[in-house]
């Protein structure tokens, strides 16, 4: 058995290659990894691209707030976890007039001690024409605490019954369908005001709760 020891030199170039060995093995790991993460997210956008190619072509009119303290403050929604749908409570309005009521609402409440905080990201007309107030990346005053990670929707409707238009509801449904796909969500993540504070908004959808499961599995159905 000899006894002869690995000269010092011969010692630290075996650790540096085994060393080298080591890295070059972690970092092709890695770049598997990253690899395959990328793969991934390359075919989750490929299927989110034929989704919104199956969704009927969504015609937005954008006539955004001015920023303010009371309906458009400005601050970032860093993260969409649901789409909340809303009824306007005011039968027979339109879209634009609902819009330009949350923009008033600066001179409204110079009048009011009680100040009222009030917008939505969407509001949908009686005809089905929609209207954007808020960006997509800001927050709108529409769901309470749900306010900082969700998309707001109101629906015009013609009468106290709540109920919207077939136009409304045709709209709405593809509204909600699209923002889903945008952000990666499912018709579970499609909730009503009610949802989130008791409020019996949106009226209809509130008091016919089958009317809401059906409006659920079409969403659904679109995603699918």
């Amino acid at each position: 058995m000899s006894n002869k020891r690995a000269k010092p030199g011969k010692r630290r170039k075996w650790r540096r290659n085994r060393c080298v060995i080591a890295i070059s093995g972690a970092a092709v790991f890695i770049l598997l990894i990253c690899g395959i993460v990328s793969a991934i997210l390359a075919g989750k956008q490929e299927e989110k691209k034929k989704k919104e190619k199956l969704l009927p072509q969504i015609t937005i009119q954008t006539k955004l707030l001015t920023k303010n303290e009371y309906s458009r403050p400005g601050l970032p929604l860093k993260k969409v976890r649901g789409v909340v749908v809303h009824y306007t409570a005011n039968p027979g309005t339109d879209a634009m007039s609902n819009r330009n009521y949350f923009n008033s609402l600066p001179k409204l409440n110079k009048r009011k001690k009680n100040k009222t905080y009030a917008s939505s990201h969407f509001i949908i007309g009686l005809e089905g024409q929609i209207v954007q107030c808020i960006p997509l990346e800001e927050i709108a005053y529409a769901s309470n605490e749900r306010n900082e990670d969700t998309i707001s929707i109101e629906c015009c409707h013609p009468d106290k019954s709540g109920e919207f238009t077939s136009a409304t509801y045709k709209a709405l449904l593809e509204l909600t369908s699209y923002l889903c796909i945008r952000f990666d969500l499912d018709e579970e993540d499609v909730i009503r005001h009610y949802d989130v504070t008791g409020k019996m908004c949106p009226l209809y959808f509130v008091k016919h709760e089958d009317e809401w499961n059906i409006f659920k599995e079409q969403i659904n159905k679109l995603l699918r």
